[in-house]
Order: C-alpha cells, then sequence, then structure tokens
C-alpha cells in the first residue's frame, strides 16, 4: 500500500468521518497556527490531520515517530527551519497544536497506534474494522467538548489556576507553545524559536508578601540553564503587584526575570515597576 489515501492515518480519519456522520477536512489550515518561520521570514501554516467545522473537532492520528526517536524519520544532523532535527520539530509543532488548538477553543483528540489493533511497529496491517471502529467510537464519546472560557473557568480550584489559565493563554496569543515543564514543580514553562521561559504563578493569598518571595526562590532553584535564551516570568494577580515589585528592577533584569500583572478580567501585562 501505498500514497496518503491507503495510509494508517487516512483509515484512522474515515473511522472517524463514519462515527461522526460527516466528512471532515483533511490536511485543514487554521490562519493562527504556523510554523517557524524560513529563510527568507515567512511562516507556512501547520496542517491538522482532520478538522469537523459543526463539531468543533480536530483529531490528530500521531504515529510512533510522534513518541519516540526514529532516525529514518528524524534526519539527525539535517537541521529545519526551526534550528534542529525533524524529530525535535515534529515534538515542538504537535506541542504548539497541543496548545492552540484548545486555546482557539477546539476540542483536539489525538489518536495513537496503541489506541487501536496496531502491531509491535505500531502499523495497522491488520485494518481489524469491527474493532477499531469500536475503539473511535469510545475515543470520540469521550473527547473533551470544545474549549471555551466558561469551561476553562469550572476547572479552576484556586486563583492560582485562573492566573495560570490567563498567562497561558497570554502566551498563545504572543506566538509562545506552552510545553511539559522540564522541572515537574513549575508552574509553567513554554517555547518560541530559540527562547524558553520558565514561570512560577502566584494567586491570591492571605500573605501576598511572602508568597511573592516564595516564588522568588522557587524561580532561583529553576536556574540551572545558564544560557541567555533562557527567561523567568513571575506571574501574579493585581493584588500582589506593590510585593512582586519589591525586588528592584537591576536585580531582575541581572537574574533574567520578567514580572507579569494577571488582572481581574485576565488581561495580562508585563510590568516593570
Amino acid at each position: 500500500m501505498g500514497g496518503r489515501e491507503s495510509s494508517d492515518e487516512a483509515y484512522v480519519l474515515d473511522l472517524c468521518d463514519e462515527v461522526l456522520g460527516e466528512q471532515g477536512l483533511r490536511q485543514h489550515r487554521f490562519e493562527w497556527l504556523l510554523g517557524d518561520a524560513g529563510s527568507a521570514g515567512r511562516k507556512t501554516r501547520l496542517p491538522v490531520d482532520s478538522y469537523w467545522p459543526e463539531q468543533r473537532l480536530v483529531v490528530e492520528y500521531r504515529e510512533l515517530q510522534h513518541d519516540k526517536a526514529m532516525p529514518f524519520f528524524d534526519k539527525p544532523g539535517h537541521p529545519t527551519v526551526s534550528g534542529v532535527d525533524r524529530g525535535e520539530q515534529r515534538a515542538l509543532y504537535d506541542a504548539r497544536r497541543d496548545a492552540e488548538i484548545p486555546a482557539h477553543g477546539l476540542c483536539l483528540l489525538v489518536i495513537r497506534p496503541a489506541d487501536l489493533d496496531a502491531n509491535s511497529r505500531g502499523r495497522l496491517h491488520r485494518r481489524n474494522r469491527v474493532a477499531d471502529l469500536d475503539s473511535v467510537r469510545g475515543l470520540l464519546a469521550a473527547a473533551p467538548s470544545a474549549v471555551t472560557e466558561s469551561t476553562s473557568r469550572a476547572s479552576w480550584t484556586s486563583d492560582e489556576d485562573r492566573v495560570v489559565d490567563a498567562f497561558r493563554r497570554w502566551l498563545v496569543a504572543e506566538g509562545w507553545t506552552p510545553v511539559a515543564p522540564t522541572d515537574p514543580y513549575t508552574d509553567i514553562e513554554a517555547v518560541r524559536g530559540n527562547q524558553r521561559l520558565i514561570g512560577e504563578a502566584k494567586g491570591r493569598t492571605k500573605e501576598p508578601g511572602t508568597d511573592a518571595d516564595i516564588a522568588y526562590g522557587q524561580l532561583l532553584r529553576r536556574m540551572t540553564d545558564q544560557s541567555s535564551d533562557t527567561r523567568y516570568a513571575l506571574v501574579v494577580p493585581s493584588s500582589s503587584m506593590f510585593h512582586a515589585l519589591r525586588v528592584p528592577l537591576p536585580v531582575r533584569s541581572l537574574l533574567r526575570i520578567s514580572v507579569f500583572e494577571v488582572t481581574d478580567d485576565g488581561s495580562v501585562r508585563m510590568r516593570e515597576a
């Protein structure tokens, strides 16, 4: 078998079409989902595997090369426009899809070979249609609805969650891609080109001064990368700004720490003084 029409991806998306009762838009490109700029400075739109507008649903079928190193696909030693090999770029672009698709109010469902009747190499050569259709039906039924501000708000368990959620949305709008933190205790981490941002967030508390000092200490412990491309963010609500700005600006600049204010209405702005 060869070609996209007979690929495992096409097979899985056909099953999704059958369950949903309509045909999705294959290889759809959104204006806001962009790759990194090439030598000419232009960014191309990244495709998604399939998009169902009425369902506000995007499905990505991610084969094994999306989750493990595979030299045949990754082509190590041959940098892409992102400055990394294809494997690292694939992971970067997958993370960008994971962040931006929900941030734009759409549901993202990622299906992997392990979800279906795949062999040890992750191939769907058996095409066990009855079993695979049942698996896809279950995955689609369990998929979360499109992310909206109200559903996001319902998931907040603390004011810190509100602050982190607002800052994540702001990062996406500014071209950053939130990624899984290198340190599991980091509140938020994001990349943009060669830049990396590591953030510590605090919500409204009874001891805003103490909590701001603790947050600075937590950022200091995260400073294991000496690269000037790595910066740090202290993200706090408006009620904590006085305490966050007590550390003088020259010191914050030396430590590569920026302070961000999250207002009561969810707006975000960087503050120097």
